[in-house]
């Protein structure tokens, strides 16, 4: 393959996730789906505390509230198996 295509496919793949990223922007996760994602709780739980995850309890204070991750910002750490 060309060096000129690879590169326009590499373009193209890019623009892509930043697409993926902006629509997921808006949406949330629940806490045990995103553990999946980014490869186990404490791992989720070190990227709240690092501030690279925005997560919040989605009934307020409530003692079981669901807790909710930004859905971007999981895709964005995700790790693969």
């Amino acid at each position: 393959m060309e060096p000129i295509g690879f590169a326009y496919m590499m373009h193209e793949d890019s623009q892509r996730l930043d697409t993926i990223l902006r629509v997921m922007n808006d949406k949330t996760f629940g806490l045990r789906f995103s553990e999946k994602i980014v490869g186990g709780r404490s791992r989720l739980w070190q990227l709240i505390v690092e501030g690279k995850i925005r997560a919040e309890k989605g009934n307020g204070t409530a003692q079981n509230g669901k807790w909710l991750c930004n859905a971007s910002d999981v895709l964005r750490y995700a790790k693969a198996k």
